[in-house]
């Protein structure tokens, strides 16, 4: 009966790691099969990527604001300069991910070099060319930032949910749950970025799966600490780093494609799309409070 006691926070909390990434499949559900065809392609500015798009930025941000901040201030207020901890680690995840998007716009500079050059010396209209080769690479870069920031807010809730099932079984779960209620419309909102940058309805519910074996080691880095105090001081800065990183996805990514494409026929669905992901955070984290 002890040794099962031992062993079950460790099973169920690896259970629990897998629901929870498996909710990155559940957008294939919610986003036709022809649609995942059409918005894959980065000169496509339909109506439904930029609704789909639009209320990716609005579920970024309101993670950012609503979730991520919120639960970091909780948990740094009671220390000397906790504010400025917070305020320097959302900085660094800013700059971090700026770095990364300029290292990953080199390495496809140096993949598409040949490939540009011999469409402009077939094609007259290069200037054109060039500039839908711009878009996208601009796209498939702000795919591979969304995995990185997903896998990191991933580690988190393994974080979260290992610990949880330390606690009790009954906590445990009620975090799970909290957990994937939170996940599910990030899920739709990662997985529309995901097909703007080239991936295809399959590669992208793969990509969202492979993040959840993040989630996975986090969850067994909380089991394998003793101390919950001593797992919150070491993991205190994550929160906030990826808050930077989110924020630079919505608003440096995103956000600059879609006010370059405006017009005034999809402005009000835009800004209805942007609303409404916003508002699905923000109730989400309303009920969970």
């Amino acid at each position: 009966m002890d040794e099962m006691s031992y062993y079950q926070p460790w099973i169920f909390s690896i259970a629990a790691s897998l629901i929870v990434g498996l909710s990155g499949v559940l957008p294939m559900l919610v986003i036709p099969m022809e649609s995942g065809v059409k918005l894959k392609n980065p000169g496509n500015n339909s109506r439904k990527m930029r609704r789909l798009l639009s209320f990716a930025v609005g579920g970024l941000l309101g993670d950012v604001f609503l979730h991520l901040l919120p639960e970091a201030w909780e948990k740094a207020q009671y220390r000397q300069n906790g504010g400025y901890e917070i305020l320097f680690w959302v900085l660094v995840g800013l700059t971090a991910f700026g770095i990364i998007e300029k290292l990953l716009s080199s390495t496809e500079n140096m993949y598409d070099s040949k490939k540009i050059d011999e469409d402009v010396s077939v094609n007259n209209n290069s200037g054109e060319k060039l500039a839908v080769d711009s878009i996208s690479k601009k796209a498939r870069v702000a795919g591979y930032l969304n995995l990185v920031a997903n896998s990191i807010d991933n580690f988190t809730h393994g974080l979260a949910v290992g610990g949880s099932f330390l606690v009790s079984t009954r906590v445990g779960c009620l975090t799970t749950l909290a957990i994937l209620l939170h996940e599910v419309p990030h899920e739709v909102a990662d997985f529309a970025i995901l097909l703007r940058s080239g991936f295809t309805r399959w590669e992208a519910a793969q990509a969202q799966f492979s993040t959840a074996l993040i989630g996975l080691a986090g969850s067994l880095t909380a089991l394998g600490v003793d101390s919950g105090d001593k797992l919150g001081e070491r993991t205190a800065w994550i929160l906030p780093f990826t808050a930077g990183g989110f924020l630079n996805i919505a608003l440096f990514n995103v956000l600059p494609e879609l006010i370059e494409t405006i017009h005034p026929n999809t402005l009000i669905s835009d800004v209805s799309s942007f609303i409404s992901g916003l508002s699905v955070m923000a109730a989400v984290s309303y009920f969970l409070e």
